[in-house]
């Protein structure tokens, strides 16, 4: 059974289980952030990273309960779905509902730090940001430096007040205490959204570096080991954005992982990123509800993610 604009009912179910499975791993804390990746594996680029932070009165609102459903891991949805998404997660920021932020590790700190290192730092660099942007603390107020003054925090201006909750294995560079959820993106509502702006924030990098790398079409496969993109590394040779020791194991075809070859990795990764499926169950543009603001915090500006910072320093 289809729904016009909804999908299967057996879809809905599916996605609504993201929300459920939030409010289940909320327990006492008093929100949730999410944290994902894209373009691990890649030629070219960077490795972008998005956090995003909801409470419990953002999962419990009436947007969420009926808007959740169209929220989905970002690469289960078209390139349309996934703009329009970002746009509503925009205004959801904007009135002060969620707050969200992307992070990202250069192509020169992928080639220092190895991939997973890389990654780690783009992740952090995201959850710093973030909390910036809602003046959140890293750390509770220390006794010994506030006894004469006690600083008194409300639910929430603390990160201890939240739960971080990261896509996959547990990340020991992270520098924030987490909790890794193997395919958090097709679990979790708030990992499934952090996947969107990690994917929608480096798909327009990409776009932009096509400028800058005329005759690679970083705009058309943002950078993933398509046939177009190895058979233009073969005749013009890599780029500086590409990323040398994947261009290298590329070219050479030689394995450095005991499971599989960097080769196979990037192959499959690109495989999911760039073939856009055919979601046919896309919900049309609604007008949003009108509803009154839910503030997580405080009402803050914006804050810009500084590439350089380190995990846990906020900008």
């Amino acid at each position: 059974m289809r729904i016009q604009g909804h999908g299967t009912v057996r879809e809905r179910q599916k996605k609504r289980r993201l929300r459920g499975f939030d409010l289940h791993q909320v327990g006492d804390a008093h929100g949730l952030i999410g944290v994902d990746e894209a373009g691990r594996g890649a030629l070219a680029g960077p490795v972008v990273a998005g956090a995003v932070l909801i409470n419990r009165t953002f999962l419990e609102s009436n947007w969420c309960r009926r808007y959740a459903c169209e929220i989905n891991d970002s690469k289960q949805l078209t390139a349309a779905d996934r703009t329009r998404l970002y746009e509503r997660m925009d205004w959801l920021m904007r009135e002060h509902r969620i707050l969200f932020a992307p992070g990202l590790a250069s192509v020169e700190e992928i080639g220092t730090e190895n991939i997973l290192g890389a990654t780690q730092l783009a992740m952090g660099r995201a959850v710093a940001a973030a909390l910036a942007i809602g003046q959140i603390q890293l750390h509770p107020p220390d006794p010994l430096f506030t006894y004469q003054q006690p600083v008194q925090l409300h639910p929430g201006e603390c990160i201890t007040d939240w739960l971080l909750l990261v896509d996959g294995k547990p990340m020991r560079g992270l520098g924030f205490a987490h909790r890794a959820i193997v395919e958090g993106d097709a679990k979790s509502l708030v990992i499934a959204m952090a996947s969107i702006v990690a994917k929608v924030t480096r798909d327009r990098l990409m776009e932009a570096l096509e400028v800058e790398a005329p005759g690679f079409s970083f705009a058309r496969h943002k950078g993933y080991a398509t046939h177009a993109h190895r058979e233009a590394l073969l005749a013009l040779g890599p780029s500086p954005h590409h990323r040398r020791l994947f261009i290298t194991t590329f070219l050479s075809g030689k394995a450095s992982d005991t499971d599989q070859t960097l080769f196979d990795f990037v192959e499959a990764d690109a495989e999911a990123h760039l073939d856009e499926p055919d979601v046919t169950g896309a919900v049309a543009e609604a007008k949003l509800p009108p509803e009154e603001p839910l503030p997580l915090t405080r009402k803050t500006a914006a804050v810009p993610v500084a590439a350089g910072a380190k995990p846990g320093a906020v900008p």
